[in-house]
């Protein structure tokens, strides 16, 4: 997790209105009104959660007396969580192989609610609805109170039915081999009724 003060961009012996000024600023930069439409409104939510959590952390803190130096180290903990706006926005232009490849790297102990989700968004990319779920409802477990991963979850948990699992948006060959196999479906209920059989690839 980032230093609260840092996130806020103010010293730890700010002034609490210092700290709230800071807070507004932020605020108003990354309100989700700002981003509608967006490709980045999805960062912009992030960011906004993080001040929030920060302005929030450093507040309670000071109502309990504690108006110390902050004890985090500065920077994210762990080594793989801290790419994960740029696995974001890889996601978003499409290269869905290579953020699982990404993610990948990041060790077993360091994935969190954020890695299942963008491992549930990338795998959804690539048409893999089941695994994709599977990621979303992990997320959602490990943090309840995100919207953004409930409602990744739920509307894939309606589609998922819809597909049968898959959704294919590769090339032109997985298309294919996709069609072939659809026709193939439909000749064993053609051969079952004494139909044909249908010539494929």
């Amino acid at each position: 997790m980032k230093d609260p003060y840092s996130v806020l961009g103010v010293s730890p012996s700010a002034s609490d209105e210092e700290i709230r000024n800071a807070y507004r600023e932020l605020a108003k930069k990354y309100h989700p009104d700002n981003y509608a439409g967006n490709p980045l409104a999805d960062l912009a939510n992030e960011k906004m959660k993080e001040v929030n959590e920060a302005y929030d952390e450093i507040m309670n803190k000071r109502a309990s007396g504690d108006r110390g130096q902050s004890t985090y180290s500065g920077g994210w903990q762990g080594t793989g969580s801290s790419n994960y706006p740029d696995i974001r926005e890889t996601i978003m232009r499409g290269q869905a192989d290579e953020a699982i490849n990404r993610l990948n790297a990041v060790s077993a102990r360091e994935r969190g609610a954020e890695w299942h989700f963008l491992m549930g968004s990338a795998l959804y990319k690539k048409g893999w609805v089941f695994e994709a779920r599977g990621h979303f409802g992990t997320a959602c477990s490990l943090d309840p109170s995100n919207a953004e991963y409930a409602n990744a979850y739920n509307n894939i948990s309606q589609s998922a039915g819809n597909f049968g699992g898959y959704r294919n948006y590769g090339n032109n060959n997985d298309q294919l081999c996709n069609c072939c196999a659809q026709l193939w479906c439909a000749d064993c209920l053609c051969e079952s009724c004494g139909g044909d059989l249908i010539p494929c690839c």
